[in-house]
């Protein structure tokens, strides 16, 4: 029985020191035909391990609908992982952060009333511990003392970061144990007395997240952890992108410096990340520190292996530094080359958006999304307008008391009048005399850290006019794929405004694409019925990846939902990624 232990000094492998040399690699961000090319081009670069998160709200997004099939298979990815020869470390959150949408906490569940996250509150633990135990059933008869390769399961996620509760660590950890989780069990938090101390227990092994400074985190984690192996469990070398801001790249040569710093120290260390993947459909995160900032559809990360697979002169840089500490395989993987380039003609369909409902129920205020159980990214919003409100003028105020969240297009009358932007703080704007308000309200992203995990989308506090609260709502959810149906069936229409457009291109074989969305204004692409993501006629990300087993030798048939903007008849597919400009 192979056995993996933590030593005085040393990670131990059957009893002999060992040092982890990982990568993080998503499994829900990368397309799972790709899985294996990815892994396979980790052990390339000389690393030995292979780290995932595991996402809750992937694998459950409806309480009770328990999903590990295709791109939720956690058990083929890590048995891919073993196939290739290498270790696996699991995180299994329940909070992971990632950047990815709600931190990875199902909406259902931070929807429930009387919730405390995070915490050890009976009715959160209760849930967790449903989701674990489904989790473990994957990982258990996967660890490398049952002749699997999962050798380190991760307790929480920077809790230190956010609060103190030890009891919901020792939870967490005592049902882990009883689960049949035997590995050595590890935290990670910024390497901050204080987050060291809050994030962890006696008897969790300690890790770091840095990406720079390395020597001095290292001698901060070792005041805090005094034996075993040290580890930076989260090495940054590079970071994500958001609308409105920049491309953020890190320097190959002085993150590889950092690295070699961690590894000549004697540090077992984890890329994070190896390869970002993609935040496909509207499973991007966003951030909330004073001004809501929701986080672009590629996740490259700047990362070795960019977006579509390719090694990057960071790739060679830290080959170099892993060859003086570990052994490297002398086959060097090759890049794809450039994609096809293609025009594509697109027929507009007209206005998507589906009617308002001449039945349901009528609310006093909006419902929020969550009110309506409604997990997708778009609400559409009614209400009659009463004309005593404007008076003996044709104009009134239209406030919304609490946040908009996140972006809501407002008309009268079908009569485009306004837009309120969360990210730019606006609430208020005014309307014309009318008979109908509607509001189209898309959730950007859910925020994935911090005390506004778990916030309700839509139009929160209510609306007033005038002064007085509008009553009489009625709220549509919108369903994606439906509209997506809708369009590739619908007749002929405009193609200016928001409108649905169409178009097809043939394939010789199926490809990894790039689709120039620069002419677009802000909406969705689907390609084959698989939402690749958001696209924004906004800072930084201009296209967005298409990976090869989405497309098909043949016809292809693209859809773009269009949310705001005139768009141009044509959109192309270019040979190259554009992520957005560097700072100057």
């Amino acid at each position: 029985m192979t056995t993996f232990t933590i030593g005085e000094s040393d990670f131990l492998l059957d009893g002999s020191p060992h040092r982890i040399i990982a990568g993080a690699l998503h499994y829900f961000r990368v397309h799972p035909d790709h899985w294996a090319d990815r892994i396979r081009k980790a052990r390339l670069l000389g690393l030995n391990t292979i780290e995932t998160y595991v996402a809750w709200n992937a694998h459950e997004p409806i309480r009770g609908a328990w999903d590990t099939t295709g791109p939720n298979d956690l058990g083929r990815f890590l048995d891919l992982v073993a196939a290739e020869g290498m270790h696996a470390i699991v995180r299994p959150g329940p909070y992971i952060c990632a950047e990815w949408h709600n931190g990875g906490l199902p909406v259902w569940l931070t929807a429930m009333p009387g919730i405390r996250l995070r915490s050890s509150e009976p009715g959160y633990l209760a849930e967790v511990s449903r989701y674990l135990e489904r989790v473990y059933d994957i990982v258990v008869p996967r660890q490398i003392d049952r002749g699997g390769n999962v050798i380190l399961v991760q307790i929480e996620n920077e809790y230190g970061a956010y609060g103190a509760d030890k009891d919901y660590l020792q939870a967490l950890t005592d049902l882990t144990r009883a689960a049949g989780i035997t590995v050595p069990l590890t935290t990670v938090d910024q390497p901050m007395p204080d987050m060291l101390r809050d994030g962890s227990l006696p008897g969790l092994h300690l890790t770091g997240s840095f990406g720079s400074r390395a020597a001095e985190r290292l001698a901060t984690l070792r005041e805090h952890q005094p034996t075993g192996p040290l580890m930076c469990s989260e090495f940054w070398d590079g970071w994500f992108d958001w609308w409105g801001g920049i491309h953020h790249t890190t320097d190959a040569a002085a993150s590889a410096a950092e690295l070699d710093t961690l590894l000549a120290a004697g540090a077992s260390v984890n890329l994070y990340m190896f390869h970002g993947g993609t935040n496909f459909g509207t499973t991007n995160g966003a951030n909330d520190k004073g001004r809501y900032a929701p986080i672009v559809t590629s996740y490259d990360y700047d990362a070795p292996l960019d977006e579509a697979g390719n090694p990057t002169a960071k790739y060679a840089a830290f080959r170099d530094v892993i060859a003086k500490y570990a052994p490297v395989p002398d086959e060097y993987p090759a890049a794809s080359g450039a994609a096809p380039e293609l025009r594509v003609e697109l027929e507009g369909t007209g206005d998507w958006l589906p009617e308002r409902h001449a039945d349901g129920d009528v609310h006093t205020e909006p419902p929020t999304f969550e009110d309506l159980e409604h997990i997708g990214a778009l609400v559409r919003y009614d209400c009659p307008l009463p004309d005593a409100a404007f008076g003996d003028d044709d104009r009134a105020a239209l406030v919304v008391a609490g946040e908009v969240r996140d972006l809501a297009w407002i008309a009268v009358d079908g009569v485009p009048v306004a837009r309120l932007s969360r990210t730019d703080h606006d609430r208020a704007a005014v309307i014309p005399r009318g008979e109908v308000l509607t509001v189209l309200v898309e959730d950007q992203g859910r925020v994935n850290y911090a005390e506004r995990i778990g916030e309700p989308k839509g139009l929160v506090g209510g609306i007033r006019l005038a002064g007085e609260p509008l009553t009489g709502w009625k709220a549509r959810p919108i369903d994606l794929s439906a509209v997506t149906a809708g369009i590739a069936h619908a007749p002929a229409g405009s193609t200016a405004g928001r409108t649905g457009l169409r178009g097809t291109f043939t394939l010789d074989v199926p490809a990894d694409l790039y689709l120039d969305t620069a002419t677009l204004g802000k909406g969705y692409a689907v390609l084959n019925g698989f939402v690749l993501g958001r696209y924004w006629r906004h800072s930084p990300q201009r296209t967005l990846f298409v990976p090869a087993p989405v497309t098909r030798a043949g016809a292809n048939e693209l859809i773009l939902i269009e949310l705001d903007q005139v768009a141009d008849a044509a959109v192309s597919f270019v040979a190259a990624p554009e992520l957005g400009q560097l700072e100057e």
